[in-house]
């Protein structure tokens, strides 16, 4: 696996409660050329040079954490492959792959059960449309699957995955389409506890997390528009958008140190800091 090396000197790895490991594609090729969320605008102008210092930043922010980073080799044509979270879902050291809903997207798919194969991952194809963790996550603590559908990902895909990793699935529905995917407005804080917008939900499924999740972070409307939910956490530390500073005010009122990195041109997509960013779980 090919290792990115970031200028800034790494902390070690006994900062955080535990060193993560990201795949990350940088955006050698990104541009919005197409529209498949309410975020897209193919008439707005998009800084590709701007987009690839955003993206270092992410992974300086990463590093200096104590995290590895290792990389996925961006291909022409795939625009979004820069969101490496939606390329597979991995838990176990099983990387269950994705089936785009978009035909625009679907090469991707190709291209990360490749790099899964190749190193040393299992793999295990998909039957029904998913888009990896976009639409998944993990809370280790809990051993507890959480999954989103009504945009973008199958429901029927939810049980394809328990079956993958024999592990229970809570399905949750998203209502509204600006939050398409479910890392876009829910994410786990450390292994047991999550941060999630409700109103991003149906009701069932906003009731359901209430239940399972009594002391979640609540975020806001202006905290999802910014993209507050799209953080990746190491259960200390919350590397988040830079837009969302009440959602970060938030996050540091619950005990969590919040680490802010523009990713405004990323956004133009439909994306920030965990559409970037896919969790390589051993």
């Amino acid at each position: 696996m090919e290792k990115h090396r970031s200028s800034i000197a790494a902390a070690p790895a006994t900062r955080s409660p535990g060193r993560r490991t990201y795949l990350m594609c940088r955006p050698a090729y990104y541009a919005v050329e197409y529209a498949i969320n309410p975020w897209m605008d193919t008439t707005a102008p998009v800084d590709a040079t701007l987009a690839c210092a955003q993206w270092e930043a992410l992974v300086d922010a990463y590093t200096l954490l104590g995290h590895e980073v290792v990389t996925i080799e961006p291909e022409p044509g795939l625009p979004d492959m820069v969101y490496s979270a939606n390329g597979a879902f991995v838990v176990d050291g099983i990387a269950y792959g994705a089936s785009f809903r978009y035909p625009e997207r679907r090469p991707e798919a190709d291209a990360h059960e490749k790099w899964y194969r190749t190193s040393g991952w299992t793999f295990a194809e998909p039957e029904f449309i998913n888009e990896g963790e976009g639409d998944f996550t993990y809370l280790p603590g809990r051993e507890l699957i959480l999954a989103g559908w009504g945009f973008r990902t199958d429901a029927r895909a939810h049980a394809e995955a328990a079956d993958v990793f024999g592990r229970p699935v809570v399905s949750l529905r998203l209502v509204d389409p600006r939050y398409y995917h479910l890392d876009t407005a829910l994410a786990p804080l450390d292994d047991e506890r999550i941060a999630y917008y409700p109103e991003a939900f149906a009701p069932g499924s906003r009731l359901l997390l209430e239940r399972l999740f009594p002391d979640a972070v609540i975020a806001d409307a202006e905290d999802a528009a910014g993209f507050g939910l799209n953080f990746v956490s190491d259960g200390r530390s919350v590397v988040i958008n830079a837009e969302a500073t009440g959602f970060a005010k938030k996050l540091r009122d619950a005990g969590y140190e919040t680490v802010p990195v523009d990713l405004s041109e990323l956004k133009k997509g439909g994306g920030s800091v965990k559409c970037c960013t896919a969790e390589l779980r051993q």
